[in-house]
């Protein structure tokens, strides 16, 4: 997703969301935040289940989630992306 926005001094300036992905294939186990959450750094926010092993998703960076596309018990291919996050 794209955003774009006008400053002050009229230039523009772009910020992209941020695509949370799943880094293995499993099974969402639990979704730890919910949309309009802010987040840290390395909090975790999505807990895979893959082979019997609880595998955390954490933020890559902070900003504030905009969008959940998953729920618990759903099926994730690696790659997959679980929820967007727009930037602090």
């Amino acid at each position: 997703m794209l955003r774009v926005a006008e400053r002050n001094d009229d230039r523009l300036w772009c910020a992209m969301s941020i695509d949370v992905c799943a880094h293995i294939t499993g099974t969402v186990w639990k979704v730890e935040v919910e949309v309009g959450d802010r987040v840290e750094s390395e909090q975790v926010l999505v807990i895979l289940e893959s082979m019997k092993m609880e595998m955390p998703v954490e933020a890559p960076e902070g900003g504030t989630v905009s969008a959940i596309l998953v729920k618990p018990g759903a099926a994730v291919e690696e790659g997959e992306v679980l929820l967007r996050l727009e930037p602090a």
